[in-house]
């Protein structure tokens, strides 16, 4: 059985939530411990001769150190690249909290030092027009990740989101600031500080943005201290 599993949620979507959770599984390989990862339901999926297939869940795929099928880590894939509650119902397709909850409860039983979920869009993207996301990492009481993009009116982004993990009840476990803007955010050195002082959570670390297409996940990887996430397992 997965000894710890880590949902990854952002404070909006675009923030680099694939590149984080992937860089996390390529620390977590050179400390060497095995890992898993999943992304329960992803939209802007593409046709291919296997299915379709989310370019963020084959991120995860290549990351992890466990060989997993493409439907175990993306059990459903959305074509349009919309909200997924609206590209489900494009779709013809239904999507509860209860069917996710069971497709990461069926990974959880193999066994990993580490597994890593990835969310879609921030803490409260609709499934439906009952439930948010938030269900699944309640229900399964994870521990959370949060990815923080460095921009303007990110201390505020940052400290309600955390905000509305715990008052789910769950633990904001780490979070980490991203660089996922073109440009450098003015007074970047002063958020950071402000957010380390009051986001009650360690952060991982801060990374820097890459260029090119595929950002390489190792080279993420190398700006993590994955120590506060270890020290749990």
């Amino acid at each position: 059985m997965a000894k710890n599993t880590f949902f990854v949620t952002g404070t909006d979507t675009g923030v680099g939530k694939t590149m984080v959770s992937a860089a996390i599984l390529e620390a977590a390989k050179t400390a060497g411990l095995s890992t898993l990862a999943m992304k329960p339901i992803a939209s802007g999926c593409d046709e291919t001769p296997d299915g379709l297939r989310n370019e963020d869940a084959l991120a995860l795929q290549k990351a992890m150190t466990e060989d997993l099928a493409y439907d175990v880590i993306n059990p459903i894939a959305l074509k349009p690249a919309i909200a997924p509650h609206v590209a489900a119902v494009q779709a013809g397709k239904t999507v509860t909290a209860q069917r996710l909850i069971g497709f990461c409860r069926g990974l959880q039983i193999r066994p990993a030092d580490l597994m890593v979920v990835e969310g879609a869009g921030g803490w409260r993207v609709p499934l439906n027009e009952r439930e948010t996301y938030a269900a699944l990492p309640r229900e399964l009481g994870m521990p959370v990740i949060l990815v923080v993009s460095l921009k303007l009116g990110c201390i505020n982004h940052a400290l309600l989101t955390a905000e509305a993990i715990r008052s789910d009840g769950l633990q904001v476990a780490a979070w980490v600031a991203n660089r996922a803007e073109p440009e450098t955010m003015s007074c970047e050195q002063e958020t950071l500080d402000y957010l380390m002082g009051h986001m009650a959570a360690p952060c991982l670390g801060v990374l820097p943005r890459l260029e090119g297409p595929e950002p390489d996940p190792a080279e993420l990887a190398r700006h993590l201290d994955l120590a506060h996430l270890i020290e749990k397992i």
